[in-house]
């Protein structure tokens, strides 16, 4: 059974989104929500508590997410989501924009399995979240992934969800979708597959290629067209005859969300 999950993106699916999403179009099974940051030293950014907070979110099934190098901050967000009702935690190892990377998080962090191990096995001690974990093939190269996934397997984590890319690439070039398949072979997790998903059509390809992966994960090819969750799942793919006016009632619901 197809199950299709929202990638998150910094800006674009907060909750005024995602909401909003779910109620024109739906066709997503689980959302991710942008990853949370710290304002100061122990204190949740405002517009981060918003986002997640279950009041505005009722009628989606959402997943926070956190960014870090620092098992002790990791730990204080756990405890944070874990007070407002969320059993799982996503940790971000693929964010490939240089201000991050460079600082030794995101994609960034690929580098360091033996701190990705560390930061896990402290968690894992001292919290009983459930840790998810989206990640890409590496950041300087495609290789850093293989070091990466034996440190994996020694931790209970509820999935994996792989972007073959780098993330020097940014959003450049083509998935390498042979180091993806040769991901599935190296793990025992479940994993989900992220990237590039932008037509039925290209879907139906994917999934031809990997029958064996039943989790998918959309993020920019939902903004681009946000019919294609729904079409993705339906027998009969087409769009809707009233489609410009699906359209336009979503666009205004979620500008008065915002004004």
């Amino acid at each position: 059974m197809i199950r299709l999950y929202s990638s998150p993106l910094q800006g674009y699916t907060d909750f005024r989104f995602r909401n909003t999403f779910q109620n024109y179009f739906g066709g997503i099974d689980q959302y991710y929500a942008p990853y949370i940051r710290l304002k100061g030293k122990g204190e949740i950014k405002p517009s981060n508590e918003r986002d997640i907070l279950p009041a505005n979110n009722q009628a989606l099934k959402l997943v926070p997410q956190l960014m870090t190098k620092d098992a002790d901050e990791f730990l204080f967000i756990a405890k944070y989501v874990k007070e407002l009702g969320y059993d799982e935690l996503n940790w971000n190892l693929g964010c490939p924009y240089p201000m991050v990377a460079k600082r030794g998080m995101g994609s960034g962090l690929l580098t360091s399995p033996e701190k990705i191990n560390e930061i896990l096995k402290i968690v894992m001690a001292e919290s009983d979240i459930k840790v998810s974990i989206k990640m890409r093939l590496g950041y300087e190269s495609s290789d850093e992934i293989f070091k990466v996934l034996p440190v994996l397997e020694k931790h209970a984590l509820v999935n994996i969800t792989i972007h073959p890319r780098i993330g020097k690439q940014l959003y450049k070039g083509e998935v390498d979708l042979d180091r993806f398949e040769r991901c599935i072979g190296q793990s025992k997790h479940t994993i989900l597959y992220n990237g590039d998903i932008t037509s039925v059509q290209g879907f139906r390809e994917m999934k031809d290629r990997f029958p064996e992966i039943e989790h998918w994960m959309i993020g920019r090819g939902l903004i681009a067209d946000p019919f294609l969750p729904a079409m993705i799942k339906a027998d009969d793919p087409i769009y809707p005859e009233n489609r410009s006016e699906i359209f336009s009632s979503f666009h205004d619901t979620l500008f008065s969300a915002y004004s």
